[in-house]
């Protein structure tokens, strides 16, 4: 018998998967926004895709979860 596989949690958390890419939110949009300039907050707005390098991390952290 093998043992159970397990998705990398804290990635399942942070990643979505879509058709073609993987989704993340924005960083710096938690905490301490008052001294960030309105244009900064604005830009960080909604979620990006993941590039080349950091896409095939995520994916083989998130591989488990499909």
């Amino acid at each position: 018998m093998s043992y159970k596989l397990k998705k990398h949690s804290g990635a399942a958390k942070r990643f979505k998967r879509t058709a073609n890419s993987v989704k993340v939110r924005s960083a710096n949009r938690n905490h301490i926004l008052s001294k960030q300039s309105t244009k900064r907050k604005r830009h960080n707005r909604g979620l990006n895709k993941l590039t080349k390098t950091t896409l095939r991390m995520a994916l083989k952290l998130i591989k488990l979860t499909r």
